[in-house]
């Protein structure tokens, strides 16, 4: 690590507030008709950011739905909150928006966030990582990262570049 690297982790935040939002229309219309709903990924992304000394300051499933993630990333810019986590609807379906939808509302977009998580990726799954898309960027001060829904890549995402640069990105983005 490059001494100014160093330099600008050691002054960025110590405690992040995070959203979280997982793009799941199977699992919303579930608690729309109130049944119980099993998050795997989504638990595992609290536990990621509480582990780290980080906050979660909700969690909300919502559907694939450009609206409600429209809307959702309207409510983030709006708030408190220093990052934004969209788990799912990252795939090559026509049901996958989320990449597609929050991509306009970023200031900057970090192209490395998603190469890096594809090249750790192509270390586990092969050439099949090429449908993944993995997205990272800013706005308004706040750092959004949008991953794929399965337990492995949240675990990768989290383990490899969430948790290590999330206080370097929202402290450059405050700048």
């Amino acid at each position: 690590m490059s001494e100014s690297t160093r330099k600008h982790k050691a002054e960025a935040p110590k405690r992040l507030r995070f959203g979280v939002f997982v793009c799941s229309t199977s699992r919303f219309e579930k608690l729309q008709r109130g049944e119980k709903v099993e998050d795997i990924s989504g638990d595992s992304i609290e536990g990621f950011i509480r582990n780290a000394g980080h906050t979660v300051v909700f969690k909300k499933i919502i559907s694939d739905d450009r609206v409600m993630i429209e809307e959702s990333v309207r409510k983030v810019l709006m708030s408190d909150l220093d990052a934004a986590v969209f788990c799912g609807g990252t795939g090559i379906t026509p049901s996958d928006l989320t990449i597609e939808t929050v991509m306009p509302f970023l200031e900057k977009v970090l192209p490395g966030f998603g190469e890096i998580f594809r090249r750790l990726s192509f270390d586990k799954i092969g050439s099949a990582a090429v449908l993944s898309r993995a997205i990272a960027g800013v706005a308004k001060g706040k750092a959004f990262f949008c991953i794929p829904g399965s337990p492995d890549a949240v675990r990768v995402c989290f383990e490899k570049l969430i948790l290590p640069e999330s206080p370097h990105i929202v402290k450059h983005a405050r700048e």
